[in-house]
């Protein structure tokens, strides 16, 4: 990395503004009507057995976490763990088990009946290049290793839960879908292949991916890009100006961190890159920009004031500018869907389980909102609590997946009672 490069990159940090994530006014409990209905159908006999089979499974389901976890899978190269899921859905007695022509693993467990067919999905992909060493540890009630919770985590619970429920003949109204999820951490290809597919058939949408005391039903807008400024470069010991083009890109990086962050809005700078020799000026410096806000309007400003500024310093030393686009996602949202059906019935769930207030938010950055973007109801939350997600310390509470795992069960056959959506 270029050394002025470097150095903007230390000042930028230095200079961070950090933002706290709002959480959506809740418009108060659900019925206690609907908590006691949610407890008694926990404690349905065929449920109640089920929670029992992942009771007696810990053991085994803590092995199968190790096991999956140790498989590498990162982003594009999932086939070993898609060859370790398909295996086991088809031993499980899935029906149309199956993989896309993505990669995507999928299976469903048949209702009985003129229920909603509801989708649970985890993303076998990680971030971690794939000669990172995935040996897993247990040490004081919490399992260590890069990717054991996101998303290996939730992987391992949709398999517990499917056993459990085939043990236990858990008859549910609508299908129960399974779909395990490739691209997750870089493009979102997997669920939008996925979407493209089976969307018109989808009633109601699970993504488990991080969180575990609440859940999510909306989504961030995210931008990604990057910006390029371009210079004429030259020798260092050419006159200057002309300057290397990583002087403008380090100054729009330091105003960019010095500006007052709106509330409900994220950014983060995670890129950098320029030139290639060290006697060379850089004639192409760039940058990346993450932009995130569960409010439009606040993203679109947020967005013309960082272009606003990247074009004013690359001007002040005769610069150009190339904005790359790598996505752009709107903010997801259904109308009315903090207070629909799905939502109150997955808040009268978690009551079921804990009677302290869920943190209920707007703020999904993960398959949730691709669904919601298709026109499906959907919800995002995990099946345990972790901590260092992304990082190669990262690891789980061991005992709270079990509790996930159960709770899960019972959200699968509360939801599939539902009516299905209009298509």
């Amino acid at each position: 990395m270029n050394r002025t490069l470097a150095a903007a990159l230390v000042l930028s940090s230095l200079a961070a503004c950090t933002t706290t994530s709002t959480t959506t006014p809740n418009p108060g409990p659900v019925a206690t009507s609907r908590v006691e209905a949610m407890r008694a159908l926990a404690q349905r006999p065929d449920i109640a057995k089920a929670e029992q089979v992942v009771d007696a499974q810990r053991d085994a389901i803590i092995a199968q976490w190790r096991e999956v976890t140790e498989i590498p899978a990162p982003s594009s190269h999932e086939e070993k763990r898609a060859d370790y899921i398909e295996a086991l859905l088809r031993q499980y007695g899935l029906t149309n088990v199956s993989r896309d022509s993505i990669g995507n693993v999928r299976g469903t467990r048949k209702g009985t009946g003129g229920g909603a067919h509801v989708v649970f999905d985890a993303h076998m992909d990680t971030v971690f290049p794939m000669e990172t060493k995935l040996t897993t540890r247990i040490e004081n009630g919490r399992i260590y290793a890069p990717g054991i919770g996101d998303d290996t985590k939730n992987v391992i619970a949709l398999l517990a839960q499917i056993r459990a429920m085939n043990e236990a003949n858990v008859q549910t109204k609508g299908d129960v879908s399974f779909v395990f999820t490739v691209r997750e951490e870089t493009d979102f290809g997997g669920v939008y292949q996925f979407l493209k597919e089976e969307g018109n058939t989808i009633d109601r949408y699970v993504t488990l991916d991080g969180g575990y005391k609440g859940f999510t039903y909306g989504g961030i807008g995210i931008y990604w890009y990057r910006y390029h400024i371009l210079g004429p470069g030259g020798h260092t010991r050419s006159d200057t100006p002309p300057y290397s083009a990583t002087l403008p890109v380090a100054r729009a990086i330091e105003r960019i961190y010095r500006l007052r962050i709106p509330s409900g809005v994220w950014n983060n700078i995670g890129m950098l890159g320029a030139g290639d020799v060290f006697n060379a000026k850089a004639a192409d410096a760039w940058f990346s920009i993450d932009l995130r806000s569960n409010d439009e309007a606040k993203l679109k400003q947020y967005d013309a004031t960082i272009d606003k500024i990247v074009h004013e310093e690359a001007a002040r030393v005769g610069m150009t500018v190339r904005r790359d686009v790598d996505s752009t996602e709107e903010v997801a949202s259904l109308p009315g869907h903090r207070n629909s059906e799905m939502v109150q019935t997955t808040e009268a769930v978690w009551r079921a389980f804990n009677p302290e207030d869920p943190p209920i938010t707007d703020t999904a950055s993960n398959h949730t909102s691709a669904a919601l973007r298709a026109g499906i109801p959907a919800i995002g939350t995990g099946t345990g609590p972790c901590e260092g997600g992304h990082a190669i310390g990262e690891n789980c509470e061991i005992e709270p997946v079990f509790t996930g795992i159960k709770r899960n069960i019972v959200l699968a056959v509360a939801l599939a009672e539902q009516a299905p959506r209009p298509k």
